[in-house]
């Protein structure tokens, strides 16, 4: 994959050093497919370790759902989920809906695979190998957010140093000023559920801001053949038996905070784990 053109920003304290580039293969890809209002803002990210890359359906998908297939409980606390074949995953991602948030439709979202670097090179990357996917959803552009969402790290990557650099990486690109690489966005978005305590405990080590609970805010349909995990409450009258319910807690990280601590925090995790 031979880079068109690289930017290397300015040094952020703490961080291992991060590069943005665009890709002409890479390019080709996912711009014909994309309705991302962040289209022609999104580039590749990677430092030394990891790399996060437009989510490839023909490249990435397989060996996504070749990992995964056998771990239901990837997907216990999210709305989608699990899939029954590699066809079934894309279709989530070719859906017509542009409100689905895994759809290349959604001008809301943008969904990236995550390639450890640490790894040999592979067929779905000559980098390093498919290790997971993390998405922008909910972007908006009038009130420069995003939330951060569809974090799967896959089983042979957990508890290493692959979920704390990619969701370093995605913070650091949304929240720095173009200037030094970034979007320049001013808010950070991460909903989880109160049942996620791997989660919760992970948006709190980044120093993100917990500012409440919404009851009842998802509802898992077939929740309880699908392996998914509710909010432990009796289901409300009317409900299908096999339904599940998700209270979700919202955190937020702001502009101001991650100047103040929350960056330096995170670069602290990215190192300790690389």
């Amino acid at each position: 994959m031979t880079s068109a053109t690289t930017k290397e920003p300015g040094p952020v304290s703490g961080y291992p050093k991060f590069v943005t580039s665009t890709s002409d293969d890479t390019t080709r890809s996912w711009a014909t497919r994309s309705r991302s209002i962040l289209s022609s803002q999104i580039r590749v990210i990677s430092n030394a370790y990891v790399k996060l890359v437009p989510l490839d359906l023909e490249y990435h998908l397989p060996t996504f759902f070749r990992l995964s297939q056998l771990c239901p409980e990837l997907y216990a606390h999210t709305p989608w989920g699990p899939w029954n074949s590699v066809a079934e995953l894309r279709a989530e991602f070719l859906d017509t809906e542009p409100t689905h948030d895994l759809s290349f439709t959604n001008p809301e979202s943008f969904a990236f695979a995550i390639i450890d670097k640490t790894r040999r090179a592979s067929d779905a990357d000559p980098d390093g190998e498919v290790a997971g996917t993390i998405s922008f959803t909910h972007i908006s552009l009038t009130d420069l957010s995003t939330e951060i969402g569809f974090v799967i790290i896959l089983p042979p990557y957990q508890r290493s140093h692959v979920a704390s650099n990619a969701i370093g990486l995605a913070l650091e690109y949304a929240l720095e000023m173009p200037e030094n690489g970034g979007l320049g966005l001013r808010r950070i978005h991460w909903k989880t559920s109160t049942e996620n305590t791997a989660s919760r405990r992970l948006a709190e080590r980044l120093r993100f801001d917990m500012v409440g609970t919404t009851p009842w805010h998802m509802r898992y349909v077939q929740g309880k053949r699908r392996s998914k995990i509710g909010n432990g409450k009796e289901i409300p009258p009317g409900s299908d038996p096999e339904d599940l319910w998700r209270d979700t807690v919202n955190y937020s990280l702001a502009w101001d905070r991650w100047e103040g601590f929350a960056r330096e925090r995170t670069a602290q995790m990215m190192i300790k784990r690389s």
